[in-house]
């Protein structure tokens, strides 16, 4: 109804009623969201043809803290480049930004910066990055990572974590020189919190008309 393309929709377990309901969310908004959570090259078409517009994988990537690539390459042969988002959510570990896989509970050994960033988006259309440390705790959003991405990332980037007002939309703006998208979850309020989801709608359909302008 509002047009809002690139939401995604993470399945939290392998269990067939987490699979059913991620696929009727997507059969409700055919092409308009992107799926992860257990995705690997033996069930990523199935999701692109129930209506998926991209497949997001991390851990199948990120297996054991180390990045198996062999297994990104086959991906990409399965579902092409232009159908895949890579999640590189990640936390700070010794001072950096470290990918964590396994529903956030373990560090890998690959950092996000802009080595990282080059190289893997020569594999994926956009990347999407949930900053853990201040995911869900609704306490702000993390400045740092935002900046690192707007500075760094070839390609369309999505951040998420931490918004608690439309100030933080701004922020995001501002720190990631508008090159930085951002996904709103738990702060909505049709998900129990306290940003209007009418609000959120309207800041976006003034970035895009600034834009046109």
């Amino acid at each position: 109804m509002d047009g809002l393309t690139g939401g995604h929709v993470i399945m939290l377990g392998a269990d067939p009623l987490s699979q059913s309901a991620g696929i009727e969310a997507l059969r409700a908004y055919p092409g308009g969201l992107q799926i992860g959570g257990g995705i690997n090259s033996g069930n990523a078409l199935s999701y692109l043809h129930e209506g998926a517009s991209h497949v997001i994988v991390t851990s199948y990537v990120f297996n054991n803290g180390q990045m198996e690539l062999e297994r990104l390459e086959n991906l990409v042969r399965v579902v092409g480049k232009k159908r895949l988002v890579l999640d590189l959510s990640c936390g700070k570990k010794n001072g950096k930004y470290a990918v964590v896989t396994d529903r956030w509970q373990k560090f890998s050994d690959l950092y996000v910066d802009q080595q990282t960033l080059d190289f893997l988006a020569t594999y994926a259309d956009e990347f999407l990055v949930h900053g853990v440390d201040v995911e869900g705790k609704r306490l702000g959003i993390d400045e740092e990572l935002v900046a690192l991405l707007g500075q760094h990332s070839p390609i369309p980037v999505t951040y998420a974590g931490g918004v608690t007002t439309i100030a933080d939309l701004e922020r995001i703006k501002v720190a990631g020189m508008g090159r930085v998208d951002v996904t709103v979850g738990s702060a909505l309020d049709i998900f129990g919190g306290d940003i209007a989801y009418t609000d959120v709608v309207a800041w976006h359909k003034k970035q895009e008309a600034s834009v046109v302008l």
